[in-house]
């Protein structure tokens, strides 16, 4: 049975058995092996998935809780941004791409971004803007864009097969819009499945 510690497009912590090509947190959320809250700071983070032989607390008392993701745009589109120490190349990139110098006034905007209440907060923008690498919600399914395409994404399986974007009207963004412009800056978010 795979454990509760990984990440929909949505930011849900879900159980399944999809390898993360990344990982990340949001300080302690659990006891044992149960996840009991949905985050406990505002830095959510996505991180390597092995650093200097530095081998990450899984489940550990007290220490801050692993979550997986499938790929990076599934990351930013669940809230998280680039890590400062793992992954400070990226970082850096991403803190260029959208303007904001520091962390804290970074993760202050993608939590107001991120989430109305508890919930998942989403966002419309033209279909013709929305930018490769960004999650869109169509149909009630979660679909990674990639130009003129969609690619739905499924807990068990990872993408789907693609579709046509629609040309018109608004979309339904799951990535925070800080996110968004950082696509839009040139910052070009791994897609499983999908080569640079």
């Amino acid at each position: 049975m795979p454990e509760r510690n990984r990440v929909s497009p949505y930011g849900e912590i879900i159980s399944s058995a999809q390898r993360g090509s990344w990982m990340g947190n949001r300080g302690s959320i659990h006891r044992g092996h149960d996840i009991v809250r949905p985050w406990a700071c505002r830095r959510w983070i996505t991180c390597t998935l092995s650093f200097k032989n530095w081998v990450a607390p899984k489940w550990a008392p007290g220490r801050w809780t692993a979550l997986f993701f499938y790929d990076e745009a599934l990351a930013f589109a669940a809230g998280h941004r680039p890590c400062a120490l793992c992954r400070r190349a990226d970082y850096d990139r991403y803190r260029a791409a959208i303007g904001i110098t520091g962390a804290d006034a970074i993760d202050w905007r993608l939590h107001a971004e991120r989430l109305n209440g508890r919930d998942k907060r989403a966002h419309a923008l033209p279909w013709r803007e929305v930018p490769i690498g960004t999650y869109v919600e169509l149909d009630g399914v979660p679909h990674v864009t990639l130009g003129e395409s969609l690619r739905p994404w499924h807990t068990t399986s990872g993408y789907g097969e693609s579709r046509a974007r629609p040309r018109s009207g608004d979309a339904r963004i799951l990535t925070p819009p800080t996110s968004v412009g950082a696509f839009v800056a040139g910052y070009e978010p791994q897609i499983e499945g999908v080569s640079a």
